[in-house]
């Protein structure tokens, strides 16, 4: 009875634990305010979100990522003074463990991913307009930065795009290319990569390019390969790109507005930008419309067709996350500070809001880690 018993507890954990997705919400930390990173629990059954725990202090850790482990998290922590990459160990009860920092080598880091192998941590600079790679070691802590590469250039906007300003980074799924979004330069710029030794090359050819006036900001690949999509912040615009994996190249395909038609607001700016799992939808956020665009994908040509704009819940959409299983959306807002869950129809792409919400002061990104090995 006794081994009956264990085995019955032991299984009721385990499909409870298959019935929820933790993630965590990177924050701007102020006083009174949020205190660093936390963990919320989504129920994949409801939708329902639980109450937010502060999982680790960290200052300004505005953007977030995973190691493919799901063992480490890493913080880019913004700010022009001391800007930095930290690093964390994930443990069993999902608290974070400080691992140290490192110098991000550029003023106002505001972006990070770890690339496949779990080698290394990749950065963007904002505020200094460079990338750099920081090699990730067995313990999961991270030492000095192995490749820095400063941009150049500028666009047409005289009072935003005067200089580079990298705001996102990212590995393709060969592992072999690194993308950033150069919101400055109207440019994806294109680099080699080089997991084993953490290098970055300039590739040929070096980028690809949006219209002037654009502000590329984030990216994200089509799961099949072949395509890609660029939110663009200043104009309110998805480029479609075709993606050569072999070459690495980038090729402007399409451009699609973001808005509704008969929106007549003004200020609205993009910030993130999801491909669904299943390859067929697009969703981007409008900070200031505060929505999220659905689009469709046309599995042949890659361009798309808008389906629709749901509210996202509060104000400024800084950031959003699809669950892994590709069920559900979480949106993060910075102003009003809280996050909202809505159910993804799986057939039309269309968002349903489920009324759960959280509230994380100053919700700046939202991150779904792999499972602990």
């Amino acid at each position: 009875m006794k081994v009956f018993a264990s085995l019955f507890f032991a299984f009721t954990a385990a499909v409870a634990s298959a019935a929820e997705a933790p993630f965590y919400v990177g924050t701007y930390t102020r006083p009174g305010g949020s205190q660093g990173i936390y963990r919320v629990t989504l129920d994949l059954e409801s939708g329902k979100l639980s109450e937010p725990q502060l999982a680790a202090e960290s200052k300004n850790p505005s953007f977030l990522a995973a190691h493919p482990s799901g063992r480490f998290l890493y913080a880019a922590n913004e700010g022009d003074t001391g800007p930095s990459v930290s690093a964390f160990a994930v443990q069993p009860d999902g608290l974070l463990k400080p691992l140290g920092e490192k110098s991000s080598k550029g003023a106002g880091p505001c972006h990070v991913w770890v690339d496949a192998t779990g080698r290394n941590v990749l950065v963007a600079n904002y505020g200094g307009g460079s990338i750099a790679s920081l090699p990730i070691k067995s313990d999961g802590s991270i030492e000095d930065a192995t490749a820095f590469i400063q941009h150049t250039g500028s666009s047409v906007n005289e009072q935003r795009q005067k200089e580079p300003h990298a705001h996102s980074i990212y590995t393709d799924s060969t592992n072999r290319f690194v993308y950033s979004c150069d919101l400055g330069t109207d440019k994806v710029y294109i680099y080699r990569f080089d997991a084993v030794k953490g290098t970055l090359t300039p590739n040929d050819p070096p980028a690809g390019s949006v219209a002037p006036g654009s502000g590329p900001r984030h990216f994200a690949f089509h799961p099949k390969g072949g395509f890609v999509y660029v939110i663009n912040e200043m104009a309110s615009t998805v480029t479609a790109m075709k993606h050569d994996l072999k070459t690495g190249a980038l090729e402007a395909i399409q451009t699609i507005s973001t808005l509704p038609a008969d929106y007549t607001g003004t200020g609205n700016s993009t910030a993130e930008i999801f491909v669904h799992p299943n390859g067929r939808f697009v969703y981007g956020s409008n900070r200031g419309h505060d929505s999220i665009a659905v689009f469709a994908i046309d599995g042949s040509t890659g361009r798309l067709t808008l389906v629709d704009h749901t509210p996202s819940g509060g104000k400024v959409p800084r950031n959003f996350a699809i669950e892994p299983g590709g069920h559900w959306l979480i949106t993060a807002h910075q102003e009003t500070g809280d996050l909202y869950s809505f159910r993804i129809d799986q057939q039309t792409g269309k968002l349903t809001a489920t009324g759960s919400s959280a509230k994380v002061p100053a919700a700046v990104c939202v991150l779904f880690p792999p499972k602990t090995h």
